[in-house]
């Protein structure tokens, strides 16, 4: 009996010992090593991710999507020049006169999502014509395509620099901007298009030139008239007016008429008695040289009032011309008759830059921006080259 008590108390402690092995075989500690954390997190690292699918790679093939206008916003044909391409390419227009037309520029060089550009009824001039060289040229570097439509004078050397770095220029002194436009893009444009073009062509006095005529044939020739003078009168009349100048250009890029947009032909009323005022104004202002008739015009803009000064003259040119305060500058309009010999605007190209001004147009209308110590200047020296 002695015996077989102490063999008991032996098993038990077989067992306690056997107990101690399992436990030694299946620690913790080794599954923890076999399968860390740390392993799955070397392998799959929220860094590659990042470095595979950045953020940045999107930004630039996305990068250039706009559609761009800059076009003169002072008379009808660079407001239907804007139109027309709207309604050919999309985009935004930007509307500029000749003292902020750089300004313009310099600006769109550095959006960096731009495409295309367009640049329509701005000419160039000595002052300007090396700086817009420039900017193209880095807007070209930055695969941004260009269009150059104008129907100014240009130096021919322009041109060739222009092309020279790809620059599409559409250029032709015989037909107005509007009308280049329509005949460039035709096929991208509607029917309606071609009578935007015409009512451009009839306010720029170029509607008897090759295909400005051609288009004046389709319509009625009153009808053609008035809707062009009630569009002029409503821009002239307009020019602070930013935001109604970028609604004619929706309107006329919608194909609609001038007597389909709102008040227009009651606006151009207002706008007619205005002018009927400035006769009186203008044989009392106005003041002659041997070869010219010229004005600084107070309450209205200049080229309102230069035909009635260069008629009412009897001279064979007419200058007005107003301050612009917040440029330090005058803002000039040139005009001559049928008699006039000359070519007003590379003279006054010329004269404008000499003076450190810009200017220049077509042989008969055209204009500049003179600083203000130098308005008289301009004037003596430009009497003295009409003969």
């Amino acid at each position: 009996m002695a015996l077989s008590k102490s063999k008991k108390p032996v098993e038990k402690k077989t067992l306690k010992s056997s107990s101690a092995k399992k436990v030694t075989k299946k620690t913790p500690a080794k599954k923890v090593t076999k399968k860390t954390p740390a392993k799955k997190v070397t392998k799959k690292t929220p860094a590659k991710k990042v470095t595979k699918k950045t953020p940045a790679k999107k930004v630039t093939k996305q990068q250039r999507t706009k559609v761009i206008c800059i076009s003169h916003k002072e008379d009808c044909d660079g407001i239907s020049s804007a139109a027309l391409i709207r309604q050919a390419f999309g985009g935004d227009a930007i509307l500029v006169d000749y003292p902020g037309q750089m300004e313009a520029l310099n600006q769109v060089v550095l959006d960096e999502k731009l495409k295309s550009l367009f640049i329509c009824d701005l000419g160039l001039s000595k002052k300007t014509q090396d700086e817009f060289i420039d900017i193209m040229t880095r807007l070209r570097k930055n695969k941004v395509s260009v269009t150059y439509i104008d129907h100014h004078d240009i130096d021919p050397n322009v041109v060739k620099s222009l092309e020279k770095i790809k620059v599409k220029v559409i250029h032709d002194i015989n037909e107005c901007t509007t009308v280049q436009v329509y005949n460039a893009y035709a096929s991208k444009l509607n029917d309606h298009a071609s009578f935007v073009a015409t009512c451009a062509a009839i306010t720029d006095y170029m509607e008897d030139r090759p295909i400005g005529s051609k288009l004046l044939q389709i319509y009625d020739r009153q009808f053609a008239l008035i809707s062009a003078t009630v569009m002029t009168y409503n821009i002239v009349g307009h020019q602070r007016e930013p935001d109604y100048l970028q609604y004619l250009v929706e309107e006329l890029a919608d194909s609609k008429f001038p007597h389909d947009i709102p008040n227009t032909f009651e606006f151009a009323q207002i706008q007619v008695e205005k002018l009927s005022q400035m006769i009186a104004k203008v044989k009392k202002g106005m003041k002659t040289m041997a070869n010219l008739g010229h004005m600084e015009i107070l309450d209205a803009g200049a080229s309102g009032a230069v035909n009635f000064v260069m008629g009412l003259s009897g001279k064979d040119v007419g200058v007005a011309y107003k301050e612009r305060i917040d440029h330090g500058i005058y803002a000039v309009s040139v005009r001559g008759s049928k008699n006039c010999k000359v070519h007003l605007g590379k003279i006054v190209n010329l004269l404008a830059t000499d003076l450190g001004g810009s200017g220049g147009g077509h042989d008969k209308a055209c204009g500049a921006v003179i600083p203000k110590p130098k308005i008289k200047k301009f004037i003596t020296e430009l009497n003295k080259k009409i003969k």
